[in-house]
């Protein structure tokens, strides 16, 4: 078992694997205390990045789900996910714009809460573009009419939650939404959902 386990699902990102493993390299350097699992999963991807997972991965610091077809976003996080061994788990972006070393830091602050299954904690993302800002309310403010539930930052990064909450995944959606249906299913189960300020960078490539 471990403490924690990344879901990073990439899709035609060879270009940025080098460094996403060298941040991986790095964090699991610097939290030694902490057992981390981390599951890179190609999603049927067109170019080098099922090559490059494995030719990248001579220490076996992180597990590979090399999917032949593609998933969607949503369901090649599932299957990251069917494959975690981590009592708490999460998923990020593997382009590096969203900063991992943010899980750890909601894993340190609210370890205890997550362990008893009384919240989730996501990303809220500060210091945007009015233009982005504008985009992501407009989705919110949307989902919050269509399912009578008060949603914000619904897509931003990380998502951070108990391993108990997979059992709610039986018919969760595969394509973006997937971030929609843990929030809604978290309010259901009356979750508090505790939000993290986070900057995302310039995407490398």
């Amino acid at each position: 078992m471990f403490d924690l386990s990344i879901v990073i699902p990439c899709y035609n990102e060879e270009k940025n694997l080098q460094s996403l493993v060298g941040k991986i390299q790095e964090i699991k350097q610097n939290n030694q205390n902490i057992n981390l699992e981390f599951i890179l999963v190609n999603d049927g991807s067109t170019d080098q990045t099922s090559v490059k997972l494995f030719e990248l991965n001579n220490d076996n610091i992180y597990s590979i789900v090399d999917l032949k077809k593609n998933h969607g976003y949503g369901g090649s996080i599932q299957e990251g996910l069917k494959k975690s061994k981590g009592d708490i788990v999460s998923w990020t972006h593997s382009d590096l714009q969203c900063d991992i070393n943010d899980i750890l830091i909601v894993y340190n602050l609210y370890k205890s809460k997550l362990l008893n299954g009384d919240c989730i904690v996501k990303g809220k993302r500060i210091h945007r573009k009015l233009v982005d800002s504008f985009f992501s309310n407009s989705m919110a403010i949307l989902a919050s009419i269509l399912f009578n539930k008060k949603f914000r930052e619904i897509n931003a990064q990380p998502k951070v939650f108990s391993k108990n909450l997979l059992k709610e995944f039986d018919n969760a959606p595969k394509d973006f939404s997937l971030d929609l249906y843990l929030l809604y299913i978290s309010k259901l189960k009356s979750c508090e959902i505790i939000e993290h300020p986070v900057v995302y960078k310039k995407r490398f490539a």
